[in-house]
């Protein structure tokens, strides 16, 4: 599987769970952290926990991957969850507002979730 198509994956099941403003960066030329950042908001703390355990259990169960692994779960205000070549960030309203990765990364490559058919109505 590519880091791409996890990518996909990912964004599916977010978008399923009802995950707010899904973006997915691809930061490969910009570091060695990863090839894709996943960036979702959540409506709450339950709602960003419940948006990273279906992450989990959807991927390691379509996919067979588990996650290296999963920050941020206690507070729920933040969790990051590292694939190793996808990281996820899963966000609050009030830490997706303060983090700002997507003007942070800005030098990265958006990626167009419509062809993924996330978007769409």
């Amino acid at each position: 599987m590519t880091s791409l198509e996890l990518v996909k994956d990912i964004v599916h099941i977010l978008d399923q769970k009802k995950g707010m403003n899904i973006q997915a960066i691809k930061v490969r030329d910009l570091t060695i952290v990863a090839d894709y950042f996943v960036i979702a908001g959540a409506t709450s703390t339950t709602h960003v926990k419940s948006l990273a355990d279906e992450v989990e259990y959807q991927i390691k169960k379509d996919d067979e991957i588990s996650p290296a692994r999963v920050e941020g779960y206690g507070s729920a205000s933040w969790v990051l969850i590292d694939y190793g070549e996808v990281i996820v960030h899963i966000f609050n309203p009030e830490a997706r507002e303060f983090y700002k990765l997507e003007r942070l990364w800005a030098d990265g490559e958006p990626v167009d979730l419509s062809e993924f058919g996330i978007g769409e109505a």
